[in-house]
């Protein structure tokens, strides 16, 4: 008897520099159990590696949901039971869930088209994008003090630098949902976009960061990470040693080049 296989939880589309990841998992709001987690992690690892893709966009499947979190069934309650053990345990010494929350280091751009539901882990996903779309009726939460423990892929992390201190004190804290409008009033999302209109927008979003200079993006990136918590002596220093270290570069004499020539810059990546 022929074995039909498993349909994949993530797909990817390639366009060019541009991925393109969807959760594919609708009928569970998008949640990853074990195997989508570890399919995610693949593709990002692929799109980190791969000198010719420059900015990956991420999304999910359908109208409803960007990702509801992990998938709870792929362990059972309580919380300590063997399953449920492995299953932290295989999140928290690795990748973090969705690949990219914890111990992936991505310095390409990355963006999050929020298409509705981003609770607990699928707004941990949506934090270590560094840009973030949504469309009107997303829902963003950490609903994890209402079952008994708080965010652990990034979200008590990165929240605060994202949001501020007071903001993510709310979230965090009280386990309830904000919507689209409250989302971007606090600087949680980028921008708002029509429902219909949120992927092509965000693609189109992703093709001009692809014509822009991907090393100098993937310098800036590392020191806006690095310098959060650092002196300010010791930042301005990592940026300035960045800036000099991007002048030995092909990618800066084509861009000078460019502008001298009042014409577009054609980005090599070296």
């Amino acid at each position: 008897e022929e074995v039909m296989p498993m349909p994949k939880a993530v797909q990817l589309e390639k366009r060019d520099a541009v991925w393109l990841l969807i959760i594919d998992q609708p009928e569970k709001m998008n949640a990853l159990g074990f195997a989508g987690n570890d399919e995610i992690t693949a593709l990002w690892r692929d799109f980190a590696s791969d000198r010719s893709a420059r900015v990956a966009v991420v999304t999910g499947a359908g109208e409803k949901s960007f990702c509801a979190g992990a998938d709870l069934k792929t362990y059972t309650m309580p919380f300590a039971t063997a399953p449920a053990m492995e299953f932290r345990h295989k999140f928290t010494n690795g990748p973090g869930f969705a690949g990219i929350t914890r111990g992936m280091e991505i310095n390409k751009p990355v963006i999050a088209a929020v298409n509705g539901y981003a609770m607990s882990g699928g707004l941990e996903l949506a934090l270590a994008a560094d840009i973030r779309f949504c469309s009107p009726n997303a829902q963003f939460a950490f609903q994890d003090v209402r079952w008994g423990f708080h965010p652990c892929d990034g979200g008590c992390v990165r929240l605060p630098q994202i949001v501020g201190l007071g903001h993510a004190m709310e979230l965090i804290l009280s386990g309830n949902r904000i919507d689209a409008e409250h989302a971007y009033r606090i600087g949680l999302v980028n921008r708002i976009v029509a429902g219909d209109r949120l992927l092509e927008e965000s693609l189109q979003y992703a093709e001009q960061l692809a014509s822009r200079a991907p090393l100098a993006q993937q310098a800036a990136k590392e020191v806006v990470l690095a310098a959060y918590g650092k002196a300010m002596e010791d930042a301005l220093r990592m940026e300035s040693r960045s800036f000099y270290d991007l002048g030995q570069t092909e990618d800066l004499d084509e861009g000078t080049t460019a502008f001298r020539e009042k014409r577009d810059a054609a980005f090599k990546g070296r």
